[in-house]
């Protein structure tokens, strides 16, 4: 049996998640890493991604992440999530909901540096959507 860490995912209104796992996939703003028990010491901001965590079981869950921190420790792997919906929940109007109100932001801002940032949560929002089979 693999080696475990205990896993934390915290959003805005509460905590989401604490459990030992085996692994968990982030999305990064970086790129996706992977963790797993004893991994170096690490801080990333994240970027809208879908996070798969595994079980000691073998089974995972899969998670939608709207951006966040995470914080990893050799025995431990805290997610501050700006939003975390269950792979579950998500739904096509779920997606169409966050891609519509993405495109108004988009259409209302002034900054070209915030359009620039609207327009990347947006190819984010629609390749999550497809990697979640609801495109």
């Amino acid at each position: 049996m693999a080696d475990t860490f205990k896993f934390e995912l915290v959003s805005p209104e509460r905590l989401l998640m604490s459990e030992d796992v085996t692994s968990v996939r982030v999305p990064g703003t970086d790129g996706e890493f992977t963790v797993f028990a004893n991994h170096a010491p690490t801080l990333s901001t994240m970027r809208p991604g879908l996070m798969d965590v595994t079980m000691p079981d073998g089974k995972s869950q899969r998670i939608f992440i709207r951006g966040g921190f995470a914080e990893v420790q050799p025995e431990s792997l805290t997610i501050l999530a700006e939003q975390a919906v269950h792979a579950d929940d998500l739904s096509k109007d779920f997606f169409r909901g966050e891609i519509e109100t993405a495109e108004k932001r988009a259409a209302d801002a002034d900054d070209d540096h915030v359009k620039h940032e609207i327009a990347n949560l947006l190819h984010q929002l629609r390749e999550i959507e497809k990697e979640a089979g609801h495109a």
